[in-house]
């Protein structure tokens, strides 16, 4: 697997990332926020984070206006926990991944039961 220095600096920075939201005391960020993904580009200038969270689609808009609203924040504190020259601008993405495999399972779960009928 060739595992380049982008990857690397990105998982890093997903790692701070997710403690730092926890940090946050937005009320817009639920305590149950997930970071499904981020996407950094090669030359560090951008990253997009796809996040959710558990509960509606509401929680998860919210979630994402409030750390849309934090990310000059948040780019300020990785610049400090994580050592790279070009510190990312941050754009917060709702992902519903989460929540559409839930809906298949309960789908597959009802015909599984609708079989045994």
């Amino acid at each position: 697997m060739h595992y380049d220095r982008t990857d690397r600096i990105s998982e890093e920075i997903k790692k701070e990332l997710a403690q730092l939201i926890r940090e946050l005391k937005d009320p817009r960020i639920p305590e149950f926020i997930s970071i499904v993904s981020l996407r950094v580009t090669k030359d560090l200038k951008f990253a997009k984070v796809y996040v959710s969270t558990f509960g509606s689609n509401a929680d998860t808009q919210g979630a994402v206006k409030g750390l849309n609203s934090a990310a000059g924040y948040i780019r300020r504190e990785i610049g400090r926990r994580v050592e790279i020259r070009t510190v990312p601008e941050f754009t917060f993405v709702a992902d519903d991944s989460i929540a559409y495999g839930a809906h298949i399972s309960e789908i597959l779960t009802d015909l599984e039961r609708t079989e045994k009928e």
